[in-house]
């Protein structure tokens, strides 16, 4: 097996994995607010970031070299987290990916003004068609649009900004501090809610927030294993896949129907994110290619991101490299 095919094959694996997340997130969404589902998982999930932060050998403080960045990034993981929680509860599975694949068109826009990228006429109309996409998804006028759809499309938006803001100051923060700081922003933020919004947990209920966490961290490792495998060109366009898992797991699960609009405006936004991907791939065109940088997947809200650990991991091995060289 080729080592494309090998990254193609792991990030099947691994998109399938989050979307079995995403069928429980939903399931207990009927019954206890985003709030709760997202503040149990991050604290069920601190035990997975400590292992993978006990092999961080570099030095340094937890203090951030870049505090109001690091915020602003805190900030946009905490509406993230609950903003896909709650749409995963309240939409179906179909039209909560659709609306969570406009990201790359989202990245796109957030790269100008944060990372001084330079986008073309061509690009410029991906996004605009991807855009309209998302309006045959959301059908302004013929559906009725409620706090759900509002969520999805903040999800996107929150996550291209925590995305835009990894690529800008991922090199000089350590790893730790990129994955702590917006994880310990759900535990305070959700914790404060708890008074409010919480409702005593049936134990196998619990055991399905720590589930939660631990398909996070598992669909997270294949995707390491995916992007270690295989170019990224080829491993990110796997993510749309998961509208095939929706379509499944909606329909047998959920009673949920797949309709014109959904699919048109899906295959839209699926088009218009391939045809980015692509343009980036391409020489010359993209100084810092954003979309194809930007390696965690939206909605998994127990701080696992991809592309922090693969990050920590290539500065390692640098070093082991420098270390053996001198």
């Amino acid at each position: 097996m080729s080592p494309n095919a090998k990254g193609a094959l792991f990030a099947l694996v691994a998109f399938g994995v989050f979307a079995t997340h995403d069928v429980i997130v939903k399931s207990l969404g009927g019954t206890y607010s985003a709030f709760q589902i997202v503040f149990f998982s991050v604290l069920l999930g601190f035990p997975f970031v400590t292992v993978m932060l006990m092999r961080d050998a570099t030095h340094g403080t937890l203090r951030p070299v870049h505090p109001w960045w690091m915020l602003v990034r805190t900030l946009s993981a905490v509406v993230t987290g609950a903003s896909a929680f709650y749409a995963f509860a309240h939409l179906p599975l179909t039209q909560v990916y659709a609306i969570l694949f406009a990201t790359p068109l989202m990245i796109t826009v957030l790269a100008i003004p944060i990372l001084g990228e330079r986008v073309r006429m061509r690009r410029w109309m991906a996004v605009i068609v991807g855009l309209i996409g998302v309006l045959i998804v959301l059908r302004p006028g013929d559906a009725d649009l409620g706090l759900g759809h509002l969520a999805a499309l903040m999800g996107a938006i929150g996550g291209s900004l925590s995305s835009i803001i990894v690529r800008k100051i991922g090199q000089e923060e350590r790893s730790v501090v990129l994955l702590l700081y917006p994880m310990m922003g759900n535990f305070l933020v959700m914790g404060c809610l708890m008074p409010f919004y919480y409702v005593p947990m049936a134990p196998l209920d619990f055991a399905a927030v720590g589930a939660i966490a631990l398909l996070a961290y598992i669909a997270m490792m294949f995707q390491i294993f995916a992007y270690r495998s295989g170019e990224a060109v080829v491993v990110a366009p796997m993510q749309y896949s998961q509208i095939i898992w929706a379509s499944i797991y909606g329909y047998f699960l959920f009673n949920e129907r797949l309709d014109t609009a959904t699919v048109v405006g899906a295959g839209v936004i699926i088009a218009s994110g391939l045809y980015i991907l692509m343009r980036e791939s391409s020489a010359d065109t993209s100084q810092n290619t954003p979309v194809l940088r930007t390696r965690s997947r939206l909605g998994a809200a127990g701080g696992l991101r991809v592309g922090t650990v693969i990050r920590r991991e290539d500065k390692a091995r640098a070093k082991r490299d420098e270390e053996a060289q001198s």
